[in-house]
């Protein structure tokens, strides 16, 4: 019940492919070396979210990684092709929809690129719902390592993602379900798939807060789109530097992301945090309504 479409110049609306049969050379640079870039997004209610600013931030991570890749329109369509294989197959109450993008077996070849759409995984879904307990971990290196090392891709959301999947393995055997990553100088950064964002409460005045880009995170396309919405509510918005105490402090404590959406953190490192019931829930409307 997954669908695959690759973008082929001559197919113009994507090219339908078999998910369950090789498809890839074993040479591209993708899959040897975690070379290429993607996005995911979710699918839900006949409507794929934030479509826009996630391709507005493919776009961005190969320009910053030197790739050529089809312009929107292809994407839209190889996207449309696949949403509507998927459907015509089943379909499922929420979907992840991802976009890849892999440098070819040498550097002058033409990037592999495709599309999947496959059921959301329900252990996203039941976070969701019932929160996280959250370590915070060294990251191993410190908050303005992006403007002097450039060739790092940090905010580039490459293939390169074994060092998140490590963190979160590390969590889980030590009774936690995710991870925020902290500088080696204790700025708080991001999870390994997942923005940060706090709530504080001031009498009347709600704040939203999340770490500032500066430090080299990914920009957060579901994290903008929650602070857009909640601009139009009166909330006050701000961008770190945030550091561990300022979590412990704060009113509510989520990790947010495109596909598990608006997740509450528990605890951070076996200590538990304060969640405001009432910001949550208004948290959660404004991320329930985002498209």
């Amino acid at each position: 019940m997954s669908s695959l479409v690759f973008l082929d110049p001559a197919y113009p609306a994507g090219r339908l492919a078999d998910i369950n049969a090789p498809q890839l050379p074993v040479t591209a640079q993708g899959v040897t070396r975690g070379d290429g870039v993607f996005e995911s997004m979710l699918y839900t209610n006949q409507a794929v979210r934030k479509m826009e600013a996630h391709l507005a931030r493919l776009a961005i991570s190969a320009e910053t990684c030197d790739l050529v890749i089809p312009d929107e329109h292809r994407w839209r369509s190889a996207i449309d092709t696949a949403v509507a294989d998927f459907d015509a197959d089943g379909g499922a109450e929420e979907a992840v929809v991802k976009l890849v993008v892999s440098r070819g077996s040498t550097d002058a070849e033409q990037a592999l690129c495709w599309v999947t759409v496959s059921p959301a995984p329900q252990l996203g879904k039941d976070q969701r719902e019932t929160g996280i307990d959250v370590l915070l971990l060294d990251r191993g290196y410190d908050s303005k390592i992006a403007e002097r090392a450039p060739w790092l891709l940090m905010g580039a959301k490459t293939l390169s993602y074994a060092v998140n999947m490590a963190a979160l393995r590390f969590a889980q055997k030590h009774g936690a379900q995710d991870v925020i990553f902290t500088s080696s100088d204790g700025v708080v950064l991001e999870g390994p798939t997942s923005t940060v964002l706090l709530a504080q409460r001031d009498g009347d005045t709600k704040r939203l807060i999340t770490p500032m880009l500066e430090t080299g995170i990914l920009p957060g396309t579901t994290q903008s789109a929650i602070f857009d919405a909640a601009e139009q509510y009166g909330w006050e918005l701000g961008y770190g530097p945030l550091r561990p105490e300022d979590l412990y402090n704060a009113d509510g404590v989520w990790l947010v992301s495109s596909v598990r959406l608006l997740t509450p953190v528990h605890t951070i490192d076996a200590k538990p945090l304060r969640l405001d019931a009432e910001l949550h829930a208004e948290l959660s409307d404004l991320s329930d309504s985002i498209r």
